[in-house]
């Protein structure tokens, strides 16, 4: 019963993966890039690389800037004043910082000109609003990010500071990297890795660990899933801050690119991280910390157009879209 406990108690979370095409008409992931709205940390990993195109990397250097604006108070969001500054003539996004989204009173300004309210029952009550009581148990500084240049003038009577996305370049050397196949997402025996597996595979190299399953190794025995190749090198690259999805839309449409000239790489993989207090994930679905607060997606960008895309959130959010 213990060990059961102990099992339920774990944190768990919600993978949705489909593949498709960039080609395709129908394909979904213009969408879901668009509607990801609060962006936290983005990476993107290219197996047999050892550096960045100059294009490339002018484009992640320019995914900044984004502004903390201090003391802002909340009717400031809608006045006519702003909503004609920056509404109507472009996206704007706002997102409350260093507040935890289970405690504290959260807001978000979607860039459709929504503001959802995340508050606790006695703030709740004192405002006078309708709305709905949370899914999730419980319920300052404003942190903001817009095309506009306009941003610093605008709240200059307030405290604003102007900051700008931390970038990380790496090359990774004698990379396992997983064999995959775009056509099987399930993966084959002997022959090529599942999405899932993948996923892990990710998470071990975005966070430095060892993929050797070494047996006296005390902080991790993963290993790479099996088959598997040696890469000689391999670019990751990783930026921090308040990221558009426009920017990552961007970003994703030049990977997409990559391959019209030959490269001895099968595929490279675009993954993003939504800010774990947020009270939205995609769209106006609602979040919730809850062990870990995850909402996160990744695209594996194969050589032929295809795609995989996996998305994940918490076990107690909704399903991804």
């Amino acid at each position: 019963m213990a060990t059961l406990r102990r099992l339920r108690e774990a944190p768990r979370h919600l993978l949705v993966c489909e593949k498709s095409n960039f080609g395709n008409h129908k394909s979904r992931h213009r969408h879901l890039v668009q509607t990801h709205y609060y962006n936290y940390r983005v990476s993107f990993l290219i197996p047999e690389c050892g550096i960045l195109s100059e294009e490339l990397k002018n484009l992640v250097m320019q995914t900044g800037p984004y502004y903390f604006v201090k003391n802002l108070p909340l009717h400031e969001l809608i006045t006519p004043e702003f909503i004609s500054t920056f509404i109507k003539k472009g996206s704007c996004y706002a997102l409350t910082y260093n507040t935890n989204i289970d405690e504290d009173n959260t807001v978000a300004l979607l860039p459709n000109g929504k503001l959802i309210l995340s508050l606790d029952k006695d703030t709740y009550e004192e405002t006078g609003l309708q709305g709905h009581p949370s899914q999730f148990s419980g319920r300052k500084i404003m942190k903001f990010s817009s095309e506009e240049s306009t941003m610093m003038s605008y709240f200059s009577k307030y405290q604003i500071q102007e900051h700008q996305p931390k970038v990380v370049l790496s090359t990774v050397r004698d990379l396992q990297c997983p064999v995959l196949q775009s056509s099987e997402l399930e993966g084959a025996p002997e022959v090529s890795c599942q999405a899932l597996e993948l996923f892990d595979w990710l998470g071990a190299v975005f966070s430095n660990v060892s993929l050797n399953n070494e047996p006296n190794n005390f902080i991790s025995t993963y290993g790479c899933p099996q088959p598997s190749t040696v890469v000689a090198k391999a670019y990751l690259c990783t930026i921090t801050g308040f990221i558009l999805p426009e920017k990552i839309c961007l970003l994703l449409e030049h990977l997409c690119h990559y391959f019209d000239e030959l490269k001895l790489a099968p595929w490279v993989t675009l993954s993003v991280q939504g800010f774990a207090d947020s009270p939205v994930s995609w769209g106006k679905s609602e979040h919730g910390f809850w062990k870990g607060g995850e909402h996160l997606y990744n695209f594996v960008i194969f050589n032929n157009q295809d795609y995989w895309l996996q998305m994940a959130v918490g076990a107690n959010d909704h399903c991804p879209p």
